[in-house]
């Protein structure tokens, strides 16, 4: 029997703010000491009152927004009752029966879309984009994080680090139409760029800003589209994923599990399970037959907020460009192909660099076009946009690498985009070789220097003269008859042999085009 796996996602997310969510304590993911950034508040201490951060309201609201949700016009917080050595106060201040956003969506795409007999389609998407899935979310909250178990490797004992108790944290809930893996790992993928876009959270999952709860259940496949109810199957959940590979990795062995198990005519247990990375394999944690009562009540010591109509817009007016409209705009405004466009968009801030570099461009095109007539084609801004997309994907990861900083860390990096402009500029006007421009490249990410000043210093300038080049491809042609008359038979190759053997001779300073013509012109070639 062949069965359909039904998932459903709970994300939290810390909020990127300066204080924590109901004090004037430190959010500082980075902070190494133990209880260092704590107050009597965020520590719970008797008769203190919680103060709201509008900050990581607005933050929240933003989020909302750019996930297509409803903007509650009236919220407030409440208490979820449990206890736990990480909970300071007894109790978390959460969000229950009025979140701050709810009934939104995410598309993904859907690369198996099936439609039934009538061709009606038979899964939750958009009707008008068949290429794409809709993923629809449940509701948004904010709530206050809790504090980090640090436990002692023998099993002794248990230390208990309040730094990250009372961060602000955003919980957002999906409705269970995620169907696979691959499902599971793009929405993940997309909802943290969207974070990182908005600028409300860095979402790393190192840190635990970023942590993912999978809940997934089997049923028969229904191939029937006249069934009208559909009984799910016994839902799962999976907890301690500490990264979406993780996170779709054990989806992946939830499904081949529980089809065992089915397959052999057991249960699938309700129950939390933890996944463990070097077994690559989820463990059982403990069995959860009915839903835990945490007996939500309104927060006393927090008022209800209301949102009016200019306070949400006012909000609204902040959104940013999000990746999906960046993919667009790079195809409209720069030519660049899909992969390149894709890099752009999840490399921000290389997208970001790359952008200032074409602003640069376009005024350096307009340059050329006015002072050289025979290069004034159409396509020109264009062509230095791929040339400069190119050298940007292809060059800055290793350069990067050595001065150790990841492909989209570029602060400390040397080479501004001002100065990568005029080495554009320098290879369209040929004055610079591919290999001398690569040395160029890493002498910039070396010292910050201009181009110019590198390649005159290190004379690195290509060569173009004819009567300077003839000299040395003749030399070349001399020590490689073989190569000649083999090309004379109508072996393409050994042009190509005997192009790289000049640029070797000159240290790769030659232009590879004008030995080309002098040797399609020397002895008949």
């Amino acid at each position: 029997m062949n069965y359909k796996p039904t998932i459903g996602l709970e994300i939290h997310a810390e909020l990127k703010t300066r204080t924590k969510m109901f004090c004037d304590s430190l959010n500082d993911p980075d902070e190494k000491h133990p209880n260092t950034n704590i107050c009597p508040i965020c520590m719970g201490f008797p008769g203190v009152l919680p103060v709201i951060n509008e900050e990581a309201i607005k933050k929240t609201i933003l989020v909302g927004f750019a996930l297509n949700c409803e903007i509650a016009k009236q919220t407030n917080f409440d208490r979820k009752n449990y206890f736990y050595p990480d909970l300071p106060k007894g109790y978390q201040i959460s969000q229950y029966k009025r979140p701050l956003c709810a009934n939104g969506w995410l598309e993904i795409s859907d690369k198996s879309l099936k439609t039934n007999d009538q061709g009606q389609n038979n899964q939750s998407i958009s009707l008008s984009t068949l290429d794409f899935k809709r993923i629809r979310i449940t509701r948004i909250h904010l709530e206050e994080d809790a504090g980090r178990l640090q436990h002692d490797s023998k099993g002794d004992h248990s230390l208990v680090d309040f730094n990250r108790a009372g961060v602000p944290l955003m919980e957002l809930v999906t409705e269970p139409d995620l169907n696979s893996a691959e499902e599971v790992k793009e929405f993940a993928e997309k909802l943290r760029l969207i974070l990182r876009y908005l600028g409300v959270s860095d979402a790393n999952m190192e840190k635990g800003q970023y942590r993912i709860e999978v809940n997934i259940s089997l049923r028969p496949e229904v191939l029937s589209s006249k069934s009208q109810v559909i009984k799910l199957g016994t839902k799962v959940e999976i907890k301690n994923l500490n990264s979406i590979r993780a996170a779709a990795q054990s989806v992946e062995y939830e499904i081949k599990r529980q089809t065992e198990l089915l397959e052999e005519g057991k249960e699938v247990k309700q129950e939390t399970r933890g996944w463990d990375e070097a077994g690559q394999k989820t463990f059982s944690q403990r069995s959860k037959e009915e839903a835990h009562d945490y007996r939500y009540f309104p927060e006393p010591d927090l008022p209800v907020l209301n949102f009016d109509e200019k306070y949400l817009e006012d909000i609204k007016y902040l959104m940013p460009e999000l990746p999906e409209g960046r993919k667009i705009r790079f195809k409209k405004q720069y030519g660049l192909n899909d992969s390149q466009i894709e890099i752009f968009t999840i490399a921000k801030h290389l997208g970001d660099y790359y952008e200032r570099v074409a602003t640069e461009l376009d005024v350096a095109a307009k340059v050329i076009h006015q002072n050289q007539n025979e290069k004034t084609e159409a396509h020109l801004p264009a062509k230095l946009h791929t040339l400069s997309a190119n050298y940007i994907i292809t060059e800055f990861p290793s350069l990067m690498s050595a001065k150790g900083l990841e492909v989209d860390e570029l602060e400390g990096f040397k080479i501004s985009p001002e100065a990568f402009a005029e080495l554009m500029v320098l290879i369209f006007h040929e004055k610079l070789s591919s290999t001398g421009a690569k040395a160029v490249l890493k002498e910039m990410a070396e010292t910050g220097l201009h181009p110019e000043a590198i390649m005159k210093e290190k004379n690195l300038g290509q060569v173009s003269d004819t009567g300077e080049l003839q000299k040395a491809v003749e030399e070349v042609v001399a020590k490689n008859p073989k190569a000649v008359e083999d090309y004379k038979k109508g072996k393409t190759e050994s042009l190509k042999f005997l192009v790289g053997q000049v640029m070797a001779a000159t240290k790769g300073k030659a232009n590879p085009q004008v030995v080309q013509e002098i040797l399609t012109e020397l002895f008949g070639l």
